[in-house]
C-alpha cells in the first residue's frame, strides 16, 4: 500500500479502509489463514486480505504485506458499521 510495508494502522478499521480504498479488499491471501474469531469464538478460514467470520460476520484486515502473518489481521468491526 503506498506506505510500503511500513505503513502503521492502529486498528482493524483502518486496515480496511485503506483495503477498500486500494482496492486489495478481495486479494487472495498467498495461504489461507485459520482464525479463532474474537467476538464468536468461531473458527473460521479467511482467504482474502478483507474477509468475515462465516458465523457472526465480524469483519478482519490485514495488509498485503503482512497476509502470511497471523498475528498481523485484525479486527475491523461488524460489517454494517465499515460500510
Amino acid at each position: 500500500m503506498h506506505e510500503g510495508c511500513n505503513g502503521n494502522f492502529a486498528t482493524g478499521r483502518e486496515i480496511v479502509r485503506k483495503l477498500r480504498a486500494m482496492g486489495f479488499s478481495a486479494m487472495a491471501l498467498p495461504q489461507p489463514l485459520r482464525l479463532i474469531c474474537e467476538a464468536c469464538g468461531q473458527v473460521f478460514v479467511m482467504q482474502t486480505c478483507e474477509d468475515r467470520c462465516s458465523q457472526c460476520g465480524l469483519t478482519y484486515g490485514v495488509t498485503p504485506c503482512h497476509a502470511q502473518d497471523p498475528a498481523a489481521v485484525r479486527a475491523a468491526g461488524p460489517a454494517d458499521a465499515l460500510d
